[in-house]
């Protein structure tokens, strides 16, 4: 199958443009586009194959748009071929259980929808014809259905008052909820068969999980699509394959969700917040007959908080992926069941009792996971702040990875600045973990100027990703720059356990402004941060806490509030996810006024001095324009120093690459203008 798979899929030219040397010299938002995300992988049956999808910006002419498209390269190194190709992105790919077809999702056409195409190449053909598109899809055992996802279509009558502009609605009501369908796979059809609908009613279907029988589907669902909703409630029912009632699986208060089967169909895995709502943040790993009865609870995550990937084909683990630390990992959950009577080699034979890493990497990020049907090998990218990511390999029984693809090859890297993993302590004894990248050819014992980076969530993390990769704020771009870059995780921040993921709760501004900020002391009594050149920049809640650290210290020379949200008030009922404010305030603010207040930067507004610009989507939904514009106007009444940058079409964070690229040299002019600095950076457009 390699063989002709290698002749009749044709090499395709490195993904990054080659540039010239002296473009290679510096790190740039040009030069950073170059590197394309990579994810999604997908091992066929057998292993020797892994197709994955490779991202990469469209910015010719007028287009500022991403594209995607798969890629198959064998686990032995031995080709890397591009599979797919078009305007069209494609993506989830998804090998047939007898290895011979590749599945995945495509907008060629008007809708996205389920296409197939022979792994020896040839035309690909839509499998599915659904009104409204498909969201998600998973072969069924044998091979012979696709199981998928798609959201209802409008009512005649809604279609025909938007045609006719009459389409005034009452809000949340008239959901457009998504269900389950299957459709038949026939290798030599030529066009998609009639799909059999499986669900419907009052519910919003989630994810999915065919029975290793083929006879039954488990699902989650929530009430409504809203994300709102979600937050804290979804349950887990089955339905037959081939059509029938619905039957509750898990049915209490809190989110239950991701159902997978276990090898031999007698249980289900699946994660939970274990019977109560828990809006900021649970995730356990709980085990249910798969004929209903009493849920058990298995060993806790580091984090508890992962995502449930698959069970181990014994049957003794449940492997889930979480944050640990700067790093994602893959742990395994004993299950507690027998393992069957079989000559097969257990996949892990060292498993205890208790969860355990099966990429015990001391750095970097293990995501994107897929396991061969044996469960032997496992797929997976991989990269670190000095190296982008890469398609790896490794026996998932012991953990010796081999990479696969090299898909930067020809883009010449400059110098970069290092970046280092590093702790403090807190002002009441907690310990706190960071990320410093260093500028480029830095000089020891030198002091520079000092960027406080504050990430998002609160519950969100700082890993140790490419630092050449196209972010909002592109850390070697700072770098290049002369500047120093902290990147902290304090209180709240995931990847440290669920005391620490809580520890923030009624303390948004307090707690974690102490953590960042003796971050920055820390930096600066080790010789690298320059007291007087500091600067300050955060996207969502690192925008909030960002507008906060601006009204409790004049340190900072200049700030960047990206989607901040500096009232709390107006934000738990503006936001599209109120449920997760409210959780870590406690309660509403007509119950607690007071609480909100105090948490509020713009109620402290009269404290600030710093000169602060202001970024905001336009069209965001999670942190409203109006936060954005709140603050800037309040600080451009009292006569400091601001701009507010406006990202048009844009939600809660630049979705097209040209408006990327945007951020960081308009972030940059305003810090090296603020700071005094040689050389100001001139933001994309200006004159």
């Amino acid at each position: 199958m390699r063989l002709l798979l290698a002749l009749l899929l044709l090499p395709v030219p490195v993904l990054a443009q080659e540039i010239a040397p002296d473009e290679a010299s510096t790190w740039t938002p040009d030069l950073v586009m170059q590197y394309h995300s990579v994810g999604q992988t997908a091992l066929s049956p057998t292993g020797d194959l892994v197709a994955y999808v490779v991202r990469e910006p469209m910015m010719e002419g007028e287009a500022s748009e991403y594209r995607s498209h798969i890629y198959v390269a064998a686990t032995d190194g031995s080709f890397n071929l591009q599979f797919t190709r078009g305007e069209a992105s494609c993506t989830s790919p998804a090998f047939s259980p007898d290895g011979q077809h590749l599945a995945f999702l495509s907008s060629r056409g008007d809708k996205n929808q389920v296409w197939v195409m022979h792994v020896r190449g040839g035309e690909a053909r839509p499998l599915t014809a659904s009104p409204t598109g498909v969201q998600a899809f998973q072969w069924a055992p044998d091979g012979q259905r696709v199981a998928f996802r798609a959201a209802d279509e409008k009512s005649e009558a809604r279609q025909t008052a938007e045609q006719e502009k009459r389409d005034a609605f009452i809000a949340d009501t008239d959901f457009q909820r998504s269900h389950l369908y299957t459709v038949p796979f026939a290798a030599e059809a030529e066009a998609p068969a009639e799909a059999q609908r499986l669900t419907g009613g009052a519910f919003h279907v989630l994810d999915f999980d065919w029975a290793p029988d083929g006879q039954t589907l488990a699902f989650s669902h929530g009430p409504d699509p809203r994300i709102n909703t979600l937050f804290v409630d979804r349950d887990i029912s089955t339905v037959p394959a081939d059509s029938g009632s619905v039957t509750p699986l898990v049915t209490r208060p809190g989110v239950d969700d991701q159902p997978r089967y276990s090898p031999d169909g007698q249980h289900v895995a699946f994660t939970s917040h274990g019977g109560q709502p828990e809006p900021v943040g649970l995730s356990d790993v709980y085990l249910v007959s798969a004929t209903g009865g009493t849920p058990t609870m298995l060993p806790e995550t580091p984090n508890r908080d992962g995502s449930l990937l698959d069970w181990t084909p014994d049957g003794q683990a449940v492997l889930v992926a979480e944050a640990f630390g700067t790093t994602i990992q893959v742990m395994a959950v004993p299950s507690g069941l027998t393992a069957p009577a079989t000559d097969a080699p257990l996949v892990l034979p060292n498993l205890g009792e208790t969860t355990t890493s099966v990429t015990p990497i001391e750095s970097g990020t293990v995501e994107a996971v897929s396991l061969s049907a044996d469960g032997q090998t496992m797929a997976f990218t991989y990269e670190t702040s000095d190296t982008p990511e890469d398609v790896h390999v490794s026996p998932l029984g012991t953990f010796a990875p081999s990479q696969i693809t090299d898909l930067h090859a020809d883009v010449a890297p400059p110098p970069m600045g290092r970046t280092e993993r590093i702790r403090w302590t807190s002002f009441d004894g907690m310990e706190i973990e960071g990320l410093l990248t260093y500028p480029v050819d830095y000089v020891e014992g030198e002091r520079v100027p000092l960027v406080l980076q504050i990430h998002g969530g609160p519950a969100g993390v700082f890993i140790e990703r490419f630092t050449g990769a196209p972010t909002i704020y592109m850390t070697q771009v700072f770098a290049q720059q002369g500047y120093a870059v902290l990147r902290p995780n304090p209180r709240g921040s995931t990847g440290y356990g669920k005391d620490f993921r809580y520890a923030n709760i009624q303390d948004w501004g307090y707690g974690d402004y102490e953590d960042v900020m003796s971050g920055v002391d820390t930096v600066i009594e080790r010789g690298i941060g320059h007291a007087d050149s500091l600067a300050v920049m955060g996207w969502s809640y690192g925008g909030y806490l960002t507008s906060f650290l601006v009204t409790r210290t004049d340190r900072f020379k200049a700030a960047s509030m990206g989607a901040g949200l500096p009232n709390l008030i107006s934000m738990v009922t503006t936001t599209d996810i109120p449920n997760y404010l409210a959780a870590h305030m406690g309660g509403d603010y007509w119950d607690d006024y007071e609480t909100y207040e105090k948490h509020s930067a713009v109620y402290h507004i009269a404290n600030v001095v710093t000169p602060t610009q202001v970024i905001h989507g336009a069209n965001d939904l999670r942190v409203p324009f109006d936060q954005g514009q709140e603050f800037y106007v309040a600080l451009q009444r009292r006569g400091i120093a601001t701009e507010l940058v406006v990202l048009p079409r844009t939600p809660h964070g630049p979705r097209e690459p040209k408006l990327l690229m945007d951020v960081t040299p308009r972030i940059l002019t305003w810090f090296n203008h603020h700071l005094g600095r040689a050389g100001t950076t001139m933001a994309p457009g200006d004159d």
